[in-house]
């Protein structure tokens, strides 16, 4: 029995045919991205400078039959690795989870009958039968259907749904876009009708592949800083080689020994190397994606923290990310007066209006899926109770469906009197001509259209028509129908949306709309979420008469851009991109993809968008709260300058280390630091401080301070000289007490224990003072840094235990050491950084006067 009126019945195809054509053609769904596989990121982490010098050195101790130094090395490596894999592994699983939102499933006939199957394995040629709610699951020509609309924002932008014909197997297949297209897209979705479509193309081939496909031509490069960054490290590894090589060389010629020169020089090549550079940026970076994901945020690319931070420019799509993507009836218009219903507090309605409302209610299905129908529905519920109670419900008796002719969707009523009530509601236009009203009355209610379309609402007309006849004509045009008003909509923004742009603007981010929808529509939701400018807008058609150099001085001035095609938003990227904008693009659509990979930060929504969105992303919102961005850039904004505070510190504690891997030497005395010992700050000491800086709280004036220059180098001058300075301090202490226990005639084991002690307690107080650049120490410890006082006691504890317990003493080469000794370190090492909290009062009191 045909499914639809009039519909030729179809028989699809076998499940042979399918089967071949599958087996040919391949599955329905777009290529994934390919994931690493632990070897792969084994490669990735063992190749940097760093952890190449600690397997070298620790393949020597296994040679020399050392197998805790050993052991001790390789540890570490573990470590780095594990880290890097677990936060892979749970993002691309937290994202496997998210590909199965955008895996619709098709009901099918195959054999002559009707099938449901997964959307992967729909062919070209099978027929699909379509239903309000459906998800397409291909591109398809419709053959048949019946008052079909199908929301296409994920392709096009537009919020308001578009109405579908019948068409025919040999139509030239057209791109989306517009009412009256005889074909259906993949990835779309039916608000209301049915119908009957063949599948035309499939997986890459669709619309929605088209766009992915188009990712692949656009580069995504490296952060600065992990340019920088690597640079850095390289020379310094260049650097480290060259000095270990010189210092074997300088060894053997005064002592002799070449293994123990080797192993000596191998420790001095690590202490110059800042081997805790990729390490800190995995930990930053992992912690950072973690505490994102607290906001309900997933980082798929961590070094976009880095870059979020920077953002000057947050371009996003009105439709479902601004607003709600919902319609919201805001505005009834009746005999020449309006009625806002948001500004409305009763239950109640003006009897006129009421009635208006009424014949909404009664144009609509009884369980719409349809967001305006719905609406209707919802509005009924609160202002027409009362009125439902104490009137008899009349039966429905006819349905006059839309038609590409007149789009009007018409329920015929049986009364109380045996008479016919016909509620009709569409296009202004339409029921205007249904009412058959003369020039003057059309062009005043066309007038009131033109200013409710201005205010960005969508516009429906109500008629209604009474009825007497016993038979009731085909043609809705032989009602007499009288005008009754028009409904209002509105896609209302997300309520979260105003405070979000609002703190955007404080943290000296501009906001830009990009959106498909008309230029009034854009401008009314622009003016009640808070965007600047918005009386200036440029619309997709003037973008196709510009050259790229316009564009380029117009974007200067203009946060509005409306009727834009998806390719025109990858245009407007690249504007701003060329003006020197670090770009920060939401989006949830296809449609947004390219521009979401173009920008320097790509951040798609996680509920509604699409796989290809999110493939394309740097950042997923997992509730598709605009807000959550905000949150984002604070934590970006955080993880940078902990992560500056950190270098800095790196910097400054690697110059101690490396003054006394090399002073011994040239004066002749007892090497004191080897392999096993680098690692012991490396492994427990460094790594641990990093997770310090990384949970130190923001500053209070984060987010009320324009976006750093995203040229500017993580290593300035003034960062390298202060950790200069302090190295240089911690240098001068640390020798001066190596000294003092040569003179008192230590044994070797003393005088490494004296030094080792010193540097591991610099250490910490460095931490300590580099956690903040203007306040002094006592406050940055009543901040209360939970971190920081684990990391200290933890520190101390390892260290106590390398002293005083036998077995760890023999493994560091190194002897206990009496309390009062300690307290000397301790006093001595503090003398070191001294001058830098006195240079933080001066500072802090001289700034506190401007």
């Amino acid at each position: 029995m045909p499914l639809i009126k009039n519909e030729v019945v179809h028989s699809g195809l076998t499940n042979h045919q399918a089967g071949k054509i599958l087996k040919k053609e391949g599955f329905n769904e777009l290529a994934s991205q390919k994931k690493q596989g632990f070897f792969e990121i084994f490669l990735d982490v063992i190749k940097e400078p760093m952890l190449l010098l600690l397997v070298i050195a620790g393949s020597i101790y296994l040679l020399m039959g050392e197998l805790k130094d050993a052991l001790m090395l390789l540890s570490f490596i573990v470590v780095v690795i594990g880290i890097t894999f677990y936060q892979k592994h749970k993002t691309e699983k937290t994202l496997d989870a998210l590909r199965n939102l955008s895996s619709p499933r098709a009901l099918v006939i195959r054999d002559g009958e009707q099938v449901r199957i997964p959307g992967r394995e729909v062919v070209r040629g099978d027929i699909v039968i379509i239903r309000e709610g459906d998800r397409i699951p291909a591109d398809c020509v419709v053959l048949s259907c019946e008052n079909l609309n199908v929301d296409e924002s994920l392709l096009t932008g537009e919020s308001a749904p578009v109405r579908k014909i019948e068409g025919k197997i040999g139509d030239e297949f057209k791109r989306p876009g517009g009412d009256d297209l005889p074909f259906v897209y993949s990835g779309s979705l039916v608000v209301s009708g049915r119908g009957i479509a063949e599948v035309f193309f499939i997986g890459e081939k669709t619309e929605i592949g088209k766009i992915g496909k188009s990712l692949e031509s656009i580069d995504t490069t490296d952060t600065l800083l992990n340019k920088e960054i690597s640079k850095v490290a390289g020379w310094l590894g260049v650097f480290g080689i060259f000095i270990c090589v010189v210092f074997v060389f300088l060894y053997y010629l005064v002592k002799g020994n070449f293994f123990e020169g080797f192993l000596a020089g191998l420790a001095l090549s690590m202490s110059m190397l800042p081997e805790e550079f990729p390490v800190v940026l995995i930990i930053f970076f992992t912690l950072g994606a973690w505490r994102i994901s607290k906001k309900k945020v997933l980082t798929r690319r961590a070094s976009a923290i880095e870059t979020l931070g920077a953002a000057t420019v947050l371009c996003s799509d009105k439709t479902g990310t601004l607003t709600e993507n919902k319609m919201e009836l805001n505005t009834l218009y009746c005999e020449k007066d309006f009625f806002e219903m948001e500004n409305n507090k009763k239950d109640s309605l003006p009897k006129k209006f009421a009635d208006l409302l009424e014949i909404g209610m009664l144009s609509s299905q009884k369980d719409p899926f349809d967001p305006i129908e719905k609406e209707l529905g919802k509005a009924s519920k609160r202002y027409l109770m009362e009125m439902e109670k104490n009137a008899d419900k009349p039966s429905l008796i006819k349905e006059y469906p839309l038609s590409k002719e007149l789009v009007v969707l018409s329920h015929v009523w049986m009364t109380k009197e045996n008479g016919y009530l016909v509620a009709s509601k569409g296009s202004p236009e339409a029921i205007l001509d249904l009412c058959h009203l003369d020039g003057t009355n059309k062009k005043q209610l066309l007038e009131v259209v033109h200013v409710m379309a201005k205010k960005g609402l969508r516009v429906l007309g109500a008629a209604k028509a009474e009825f007497r006849g016993k038979q009731l004509p085909d043609d809705q045009h032989n009602f007499n129908f009288e005008f009754v008003g028009f409904f209002g909509f509105i896609d209302p923004p997300r309520s979260t949306v105003p405070d979000a742009i609002k703190k955007a603007y404080q943290a000296g981010m501009r906001v830009i709309m990009i959106t498909g929808d008309y230029p009034g529509t854009a401008q009314f939701v622009a003016e009640k979420i808070g965007i600047k400018n918005p009386k200036l807008f440029i619309t997709g058609e003037e973008i196709n008469k510009m050259q790229p150099y316009e564009l380029k001085e117009k974007i200067k001035e203009i946060n509005i851009f409306a009727r834009v095609a998806p390719e025109q938003k990858l245009q407007i990227v690249s504007a701003l991109k060329s003006n020197n904008e670090i770009v920060a693009m939401t989006g949830d659509g296809v449609n947004d993809a390219p521009a979401l990979k173009a920008a320097d930060i790509g951040i798609a929504m996680g509920e509604r968008g699409t796989d290809v969105a999110r493939e394309a992303s740097s950042l997923v919102l997992l509730n598709d709260d605009f807000s959550s961005i905000v949150d984002a850039v604070r934590i970006g904004r955080r993880v940078y300058a902990n992560l500056k505070k950190a270098t800095g510190y790196i910097l400054a504690v690697h110059i101690p280390i490396a003054g006394i891997s090399i002073l011994p030497l040239f004066f002749n005395f007892p090497v004191i630091l080897f392999p096993a010992h680098i690692a012991f700050l490396e492994l427990i000491i460094d790594p641990a401080c990093s997770v310090v800086f990384e949970s130190e709280r923001e500053s209070s004036n984060t987010m009320n301070r324009p976006p750093r220059n995203i040229n500017e180098s993580i290593f300035s001058k003034k960062t390298v000289l202060i950790s200069l300075f302090q190295g240089l301090g911690i240098v001068v202490t640390t020798f001066l007490l190596f000294i003092y226990a040569i003179k008192s005639g230590r044994s070797e084991e003393e005088i490494r224990s004296f030094a080792f002690v010193s540097l591991v307690l610099s250490n910490l107080i460095l931490i300590v003072v580099n956690l903040s650049r203007h306040e002094i120490a006592y406050r940055v410890f009543l901040r209360g840094n939970k971190v920081l006082f684990f990391v200290i006691g933890g520190a101390i504890a390892c260290l106590s235990t390398v002293l005083y317990v036998p077995f760890f003493s023999d493994l560091f080469h190194m002897a206990p050491i009496s309390w009062a000794e300690l307290l000397l370190i301790v006093a001595v090492s503090s003398v070191s950084l001294l001058w830098f909290e006195i240079l933080k009062f001066f500072t802090r009191k001289s700034s506190s006067r401007v």
